[in-house]
């Protein structure tokens, strides 16, 4: 049976119809590649981790690395998360370390041979403080060129960028500030906070929790100002998988949106944040989207 076949069996099987300084986009590599399995937060559909595994290789054949830094609480969590995918048939750990472990040979051999690799949810920043420019975060990259399926859910989808948003703003609510905890209220140029991913999707920014916290305006002044000027906000319960060709596909029980401002035209710099020929995409499960053409499909 071919891998789509595969996919779409056990999506119908659970229930769920299958598929200013900013960092700058890494060059993306010419080399074999695995999988991207990008959630956007929330409860998880056990469809969703199910096919996890199985592109991890499967019940038996799985050996998949939890790392759940970007919560205070991740050594419970990851622990909790490995043990879910144990139940599925896959040898699962969860590794807590900070940065200095992290670049040690011990930790980087943890990964020799995983198949998947999984970020948990919290904040993004300790994620990539943790891990980021150490031979860990070198070692989960030599993997995912090697085949493996890398995922994450919330903090752990925002680290997938190359440019990540952090989720912390410069002028929240621009000329009229806000007294509440409300965010996200303006599109505006030099308001979002950025910092640098591990950059596994080299091509796009990735927001999460999406739909559910109305992040829309975030989204779209980074598109606008970024020079990568794609992205794709991933809602709640529904995973983003990226395919080694690089084709999106949208699983999961919500939407992914997608703005591509590749072909709009931007008001330059020093003039207020404005486009227009965006292209909107709003993909349920089962759609798909190739960054290549710009071409979208519904299911």
């Amino acid at each position: 049976m071919c891998a789509r076949a595969t996919f779409v069996a056990v999506a119908l099987l659970c229930g769920i119809a299958p598929t200013p300084a900013v960092a700058q986009p890494a060059r993306a590599s010419s080399a074999p590649r695995g999988t991207l399995f990008i959630v956007g937060g929330g409860p998880q559909p056990p469809a969703l981790v199910q096919e996890f595994v199985r592109l991890a290789g499967g019940a038996g054949r799985a050996k998949i690395i939890v790392f759940a830094m970007a919560s205070e609480d991740g050594k419970a969590s990851g622990a909790e998360k490995a043990d879910d995918l144990r139940k599925l048939g896959a040898d699962a750990r969860n590794v807590w370390v900070n940065h200095d472990e992290a670049n040690t040979d011990s930790v980087a051999h943890l990964l020799d041979g995983a198949t998947g690799v999984w970020f948990g949810g919290g904040d993004q920043v300790l994620l990539t403080k943790a891990l980021k420019g150490t031979k860990t975060e070198a070692a989960i990259h030599a993997r995912y060129r090697a085949g493996a399926v890398v995922g994450g859910t919330s903090a752990g989808a925002a680290v997938m960028s190359a440019s990540m948003i952090t989720g912390d703003e410069r002028h929240p609510g621009g000329v009229r500030p806000v007294k509440d905890s409300a965010s996200y209220m303006t599109i505006a140029r030099d308001n979002m906070i950025m910092s640098e991913g591990f950059g596994l999707l080299t091509d796009a920014v990735v927001d999460q929790h999406f739909v559910r916290r109305k992040r829309s305006n975030r989204l779209v002044s980074v598109v606008l100002e970024l020079p990568v000027h794609l992205g794709v906000g991933i809602d709640e319960s529904t995973a983003l998988i990226v395919s080694p060709e690089g084709t999106w596909h949208v699983m999961g029980e919500s939407v992914a949106v997608i703005y591509d401002a590749r072909h709009a035209a931007i008001t330059p710099a020093g003039r207020t944040l404005g486009a227009t020929g965006v292209v909107m995409h709003v993909l349920p499960q089962g759609g798909t989207f190739d960054p290549k053409s710009g071409k979208a499909r519904l299911p």
